[in-house]
């Protein structure tokens, strides 16, 4: 079943923006089991949602410019597109510098992508009572914030944990890539927290 299809009538708005927060959870989800078990097939994965994702949202934005009225104000559905767009590339760039870097999986990305996938989740959820559940969106949107909170808990216990007392170079070189793997996860939380606050706006101006 296509992304977005399938679900009670929306508006056509919420509807994609709905497609497109599916495209992320499944992209999250498949992120952390590429952590749990990195394998090709789970990359290949990741990056298949990812380009999934790219053309609804490119249809999404082509909508967008054409059509002189929508559910809310354009500029949030833009925001929101934006920020869940950003989650999904955040995931696939971390998968790619695995690669590029040959860094093994462990115990900090596991807990952190499970996090961001349980975030994703909540994005998605609140999205989908835009309309006819406000104040529930709006609490799925609080509960991304307090996973997003609980996921910078984790990376910066990853970040303390990795610079204990290196003992040779080539354990700094190790830090350092495992730094920016970290980066990214941490980036893709930023992004969730920004869909979260735009979910939240666009509640307060319903209200």
């Amino acid at each position: 079943m296509p992304f977005g299809i399938g679900r009670r009538k929306q508006s056509r708005f919420v509807g994609m923006l709905a497609g497109q927060a599916q495209y992320a959870m499944a992209g999250m989800e498949a992120l952390m089991k590429y952590m749990l078990s990195p394998s090709s097939n789970a990359a290949l994965l990741v990056a298949e949602i990812e380009k999934g994702a790219d053309e609804h949202r490119r249809i999404l934005i082509d909508e967008l410019n054409r059509s002189f009225i929508t559910p809310f104000d354009r500029e949030d559905i833009f925001a929101l597109s934006l920020a869940i767009d950003d989650v999904l590339d955040y995931a696939n760039t971390t998968v790619d510098e695995m690669n590029i870097f040959k860094v093994k999986t462990n115990t900090h990305l596991q807990r952190m992508t499970s996090l961001l996938a349980d975030a994703a989740r909540e994005i998605y959820l609140g999205v989908l009572q835009l309309e006819d559940h406000p104040a529930v969106a709006n609490d799925h949107a609080v509960r991304a914030k307090a996973l997003e909170n609980r996921m910078e808990s984790v990376y910066r216990e990853a970040l303390g944990t990795l610079f204990e007392s290196p003992r040779s170079l080539q354990q700094v070189v190790n830090m350092l890539k495992l730094r920016e793997i970290y980066r990214h996860l941490s980036n893709a939380a930023d992004r969730v927290d920004k869909a979260a606050n735009v979910l939240g706006d666009i509640v307060v101006k319903k209200v």
